[in-house]
């Protein structure tokens, strides 16, 4: 039985800080293409992005009796629709783009970092949130803790 210790050092050498970056990049690249390949690189095949939703989801869903709502997108199809959608919504419509802070930080097979969303245009920080990814023995994410407003 393998320690978790023994575990880490089988996993690649991921800097946390590219790891942000990259993951990061994935929402603000324009081609269809180029954005699945980024998915496709970035994720395990059965990897999951989950969502802490906003307030307002979070107010609807207790209303019609759900006390703990999260938002699930599973496999490279469902991640690519999430992030194409989120593109077309932030960065199409709403003029966003999405940045790292640059604070990533690694711990084991864990990796945390905050993002800003910003005006394409101006700069001015309009939002963000805060990730907690899990990566599998390949480095590729198999997890995504997305907490937005934090």
């Amino acid at each position: 039985m393998q320690r978790p210790a023994e575990k880490e050092t089988q996993m690649p050498g991921i800097d946390p800080q590219d790891l942000a970056r990259d993951y990061i990049a994935q929402w603000n690249i324009e081609d269809a293409a180029e954005r699945r390949a980024a998915v496709e690189r970035l994720w395990a095949e059965d990897g999951t992005h989950v969502l802490h939703p906003p307030e307002q989801i979070r107010t609807i869903a207790a209303g019609l009796g759900f006390d703990s709502p999260t938002l699930r997108a599973q496999g490279h199809d469902a991640i690519e629709t999430r992030v194409t959608r989120s593109h077309e919504d932030f960065v199409v419509k709403q003029g966003y783009a999405f940045r790292s802070r640059g604070d990533a930080v690694r711990l084991d097979g864990v990796v945390r970092f905050g993002w800003d969303a910003v005006s394409a245009e101006t700069g001015e920080v309009l939002g963000g949130g805060t990730e907690f990814v899990t990566l599998d023995d390949d480095g590729r994410i198999r997890a995504d803790y997305m907490f937005p407003g934090v």
